[in-house]
């Protein structure tokens, strides 16, 4: 068996790891690499391997970094089957389309520009007819149900607690008479976050290819996140500004709003209006209520409490999916807070918010994941007073704000604490989704507890598993 690793090595974005066992090519993932812009659109659109050559992929779940490739993928002659559980499908056919979308549109934005400067268009990465040839490539397999991507490869899925649908895969590798058993975590979650059930453990493996997004650092209690939020809103406010929230659309959109109902609802925050301008969260969310098989007991209890009544929305809140109000919002001074897309600000209406409104000390922007080296969100917590926005460069004046507690990852304890509840414990660990800092840190941390072999590689390193 080997392993190449062609994403996400010693970086949290772009995951893609490709298997070659009996000569049979598996790919884990097949995710967009999230960084400096043009070094981001060449990778994306150069993918690393023939298209055509690779027989099936395995999709951990339906965030961007993981699966916001898959129509370059089609696009360049991928027939096979794309393998993931019934709610990472049923994202990523709002996700990748909307991917699609947000390239269209993006790109029109930038070439208006670059004509009136005399510069030559972009095109797209893709466009919506290539995420549709992918979600054609989807199957569907549920937690804990056996199947068979590739001839000496039986995989299962558990549940990883990041976000709806996210799995860890674990493949029993048949090759040479040999049996060995691979682990891939996809992205760990965190356990007492509300809405989710927690990760569920592995008891053994051979081989680990786990993520580090988190190595060496650790999380608050998401209580005090969740009275952290109420603060900044609240002083925000007294200044008579908007809280700006980038946020991914799947997960912490809707764990956002699944906070700020209960703040609402205990008296804990002004009476401020809510806005989710994202027409990608808005469909999100109606999946997260199409699912409520995957709620954790807190969720459950919630609802019940409701009598009825949707977790995900109440009187203060507002979800925006018309372009034209979306826009409305960009004239709005009143207090209010605004969630969008991206988390990263990498794309989407909040780049938008931003150009209206980072520049006004009154207001706030609010991050509640992480941010990637190179992409804007990271810029703007790094302290740049001057950032570049669809290529006009833009003051900024606002406050900056990060509250860490909502990540949807494990922390350094979450991922030390995966491996070392495993009773096999594996004899190749691969740190990937990670940059090279963190992966350090929990590499000490994983031959701390026993595990005898511990790397970081690099992108396009090959592993030879015997």
């Amino acid at each position: 068996m080997e392993i190449r690793f062609w994403g996400a090595a010693r970086t949290v974005t772009g995951s893609m790891h490709l298997l070659t066992v009996n000569g049979r090519r598996l790919l884990l993932d097949c995710g967009l690499y999230q960084g400096k812009r043009s070094e981001a659109y060449d990778r994306n659109k150069n993918l690393p391997f023939d298209a055509g050559s690779i027989d099936a992929c395995v999709l951990s779940h339906a965030h961007i970094d993981h699966s916001g490739d898959l129509p370059m993928l089609a696009k360049n002659g991928f027939r096979g089957s794309i393998y993931a559980t019934s709610a990472t499908r049923d994202l990523c056919s709002y996700m990748l389309l909307d991917a699609a979308q947000i390239q269209e549109s993006d790109v029109r934005h930038v070439n208006k520009r670059r004509a009136d400067k005399g510069e030559p268009p972009f095109k797209p990465l893709y466009v919506q007819a290539d995420a549709i040839e992918a979600l054609k490539r989807f199957v569907s397999v549920e937690y804990h149900r056996a199947f068979e991507p590739i001839p000496g490869v039986r995989v299962m899925f558990q549940d990883s607690g990041h976000i709806l649908g996210s799995a860890m895969v674990v493949l029993e590798v048949t090759e040479g008479g040999r049996q060995r058993r691979l682990v891939f975590s996809g992205d760990l979650g965190r356990k007492n976050l509300p809405v989710l059930r927690d990760p569920e453990t592995v008891d053994r493996a051979d081989v680990l290819i786990t993520e580090g997004t988190y190595g060496g650092r650790f999380h608050k209690p998401i209580e005090n996140s969740r009275g952290d939020l109420a603060d900044i809103i609240a002083r925000t406010v007294k200044r008579g500004g908007l809280v700006i929230v980038p946020s991914f659309a799947v997960g912490r959109t809707q764990e956002l709003v699944y906070d700020l109902h209960q703040l609402f609802e205990a008296d804990r925050l002004p009476p401020i209006p809510i806005y989710v301008d994202s027409p990608l969260a808005v469909n999100i969310t109606e999946v997260f209520r199409l699912h409520p098989e995957v709620y954790d007991q807190e969720t459950a209890d919630f609802v019940t409490h409701l009598d009825g009544r949707d977790p995900f929305g109440f009187s203060r809140l507002t979800y925006i999916r018309n372009a034209e109000k979306s826009k409305e919002l960009n004239e709005r001074h009143e207090p209010a807070v605004i969630i969008a897309a991206s988390g990263m600000c990498e794309a989407g209406r909040v780049l938008h918010h931003l150009m209206h409104h980072v520049g006004d000390p009154r207001n706030t922007v609010l991050f509640v994941g992480y941010q990637a080296q190179d992409t804007l969100g990271r810029k703007l917590l790094d302290g740049w007073k001057r950032v570049r926005i669809f290529g006009d460069e833009y003051d900024v004046a606002a406050e900056i704000a990060k509250l860490e507690g909502y990540s949807a990852h494990a922390d350094h304890n979450g991922l030390v604490g995966f491996a070392r509840e495993m009773t096999q414990k594996p004899q190749q660990t691969f740190i990937v989704h990670a940059e090279l800092e963190p992966a350090e840190a929990l590499r000490q941390g994983l031959l701390a507890v026993g595990l005898p072999n511990v790397s970081i590689p690099n992108r396009g390193d090959v592993a030879e598993i015997q």
